[in-house]
């Protein structure tokens, strides 16, 4: 495997799918990356019997960043268009129907920590360090970090971190709610793969029903979000045979088997 690349790790009738980058020593977010990272998400998105997806980073580290010596060789000319990519690219990754659960390992730095804020749930070993150091070289968090960060622990925080540039260890990411769950090192994965396992034992589209709900009503006035939770509701749950199963099963005290439909 070359290095730069985004290798899936998915077992024959394996519901969930690990996606892994791959480019030593930082797994720095190169051009080559980004292009294995938005073919793999495509692929996702016409797949519908991938249930939960991990993303995690070989070796020590999740992801450092941008790959800022690659950055030196552009001209400023072409910052805007890889910005929009960068933009739209992760928010396929926010958009993809099923979860997305980042297994955080070593560092989440700059673009790594927006690319683990697309995501929908966060995993971190303790020895973990997360940050946006990006005005430490002149820069501002631009793959959604400005607007996610704040949306998950708060203006006032989210500020403080990309203002200072400051690194947080694991348990504080997990205290201020940047991560979902602080594990032993080297049991990121583990715990970010069952934890996806879990997720993909559910009803398909309720998980994705609710997923949307969730998301699109984060933007909008608690009247608005309730409507959209009924016509989500309606649209993704009456209309399933899982819903069938899931009452059957319940009255058979037996476990449900989910099939999406």
């Amino acid at each position: 495997m070359a290095d730069g690349e985004l290798v899936s790790r998915r077992s024959d009738g394996d519901d969930v799918e690990v996606l892994v980058l791959r480019n030593p020593p930082v797994n720095a977010l190169s051009t080559r990356l980004l292009d294995q990272l938005e073919h793999h998400v495509a692929a996702i998105e016409g797949d519908r019997k991938v249930r939960a997806v991990v993303l995690t980073g070989e070796g020590q580290y999740f992801s450092a960043g941008a790959d800022l010596k690659e950055m030196a060789t552009l001209g400023f000319d072409d910052a805007p268009k890889i910005v929009r990519r960068g933009q739209a690219l992760f928010e396929r990754v926010s958009e993809l129907r099923p979860p997305v659960v980042a297994a955080i390992n070593g560092l989440a730095l700059g673009g790594g920590l927006e690319l683990a804020l697309a995501c929908d749930l966060r995993v971190a070993g303790e020895s973990a360090k997360l940050g946006a150091p990006e005005a430490n070289y002149g820069l501002l968090p631009a793959y959604g970090g400005t607007q996610r960060l704040p949306r998950l622990v708060g203006i006032s925080k989210a500020m403080e971190l990309i203002f200072t540039g400051a690194m947080i260890p694991a348990a504080e990411a997990g205290r201020i709610g940047l991560v979902n769950k602080v594990v032993p090192a080297g049991q990121e994965l583990r715990a970010a793969r069952d934890l996806a396992h879990t997720i993909a034992q559910k009803a398909p589209r309720a998980v994705a029903g609710a997923k949307r709900a969730i998301r699109l009503g984060a933007e909008r006035t608690l009247s608005e979000g309730l409507a959209l939770e009924a016509e989500t509701f309606e649209r993704e749950v009456l209309a399933s045979e899982d819903l069938a199963e899931g009452i059957r099963a319940f009255v058979e005290h037996r476990p449900p088997k989910f099939t999406g439909a």
